[in-house]
């Protein structure tokens, strides 16, 4: 039985904390700043066929750093330490008993040996097979989780490629399948 070590969430809400230790205030302003604008272009962009999209993502992120910022200001901390941010000690302890749970529910089912996964967060762009691409056509995108860029790419296919799927209205091959959680830097 498949359990994550991180979920979505957890990997973007983590890694903003991550990143923005050691940080001044200066400093998460402008990552504030930086993240509003991310969202701000997500809501523009076509949407997306799952709850994880560039939007949840970029919204997830927008608001720890914008959290991040308030917790500097009303605590007058001239640097960000994530040990003292009470709120991302308690992701974390979340997250260490969702696994904890997730493993003992695994192990009490009988079904498989429980087996802990880092999946990552990757990007999948497709282009019309023929490379003709209009203006007008859209570029499907989706959010997926996976061990790694080639297996993301397989589900990606597995689940947009058949009859009625994203992919198989013009014959969109996928293109492209980019990390995007955790980014570089950030946790792992």
């Amino acid at each position: 039985m498949l359990i994550y070590e991180y979920l979505p969430h957890e990997l973007a809400r983590l890694g903003v904390v991550s990143k923005a230790s050691g940080l001044d205030r200066c400093q998460v302003a402008t990552q504030v700043r930086l993240a509003q604008e991310r969202a701000g272009n997500a809501i523009m962009a076509p949407a997306e066929p799952h709850h994880l999209s560039e939007l949840f993502i970029a919204e997830l992120r927008r608001l720890q750093w914008e959290r991040i910022s308030g917790l500097m200001e009303s605590d007058r901390m001239p640097m960000y330490v994530s040990s003292r941010d009470l709120r991302a000690v308690r992701y974390e302890e979340r997250r260490l008993r969702r696994l904890v749970k997730d493993m003992a529910e695994a192990e009490r089912s009988g079904v498989a040996a429980p087996e802990v996964s880092r999946h990552r967060v990757f990007r999948i762009d497709a282009r019309p097979a023929g490379g003709f691409c209009r203006p007008d056509m859209p570029i499907p995108v989706v959010h997926l989780m996976a061990a790694s860029p080639d297996e993301a790419a397989i589900r990606a296919g597995a689940v947009h490629g058949g009859k009625g799927g994203l992919y198989e209205r013009v014959g969109y091959r996928i293109t492209s399948a980019e990390q995007v959680l955790p980014e570089p830097g950030e946790l792992f």
